[in-house]
């Protein structure tokens, strides 16, 4: 698991894999399941302090992994890399609003 972590946060990741299966599936994946934790949780009239917290569970993983693609891309360089890039940063921003 260490190795899983510092490989990104190396810039030594494959970039597609990195973009594509780490942040935009798993991701997305682990953003939604936190979500729906969180209007059950709410559903069941817990507190509103435990409901926030689960909602935004995931941020900072997933500034982990927006900072992860820049790493990356910055090494990878080109207009795919660019692109992921900002690709990264709109995700990371529908992930914390949304």
């Amino acid at each position: 698991m260490i190795d899983f972590f510092r490989a990104r946060w190396r810039g030594e990741a494959l970039l597609d894999r990195l973009f594509w299966r780490d942040m935009l599936l798993a991701g997305t994946i682990l953003n939604v399941a936190s979500s729906a934790l969180a209007l059950i949780l709410l559903g069941l009239k817990l507190p509103l302090g435990l409901v926030l917290a689960v909602h935004f569970l995931p941020v900072p993983y997933n500034i982990f992994l927006t900072i992860a693609v820049w790493r990356t891309a910055e090494k990878v360089g080109g207009l795919k890399a660019q692109l992921m890039m900002l690709g990264s940063a709109l995700w990371l921003i529908a992930t914390v609003v949304a």
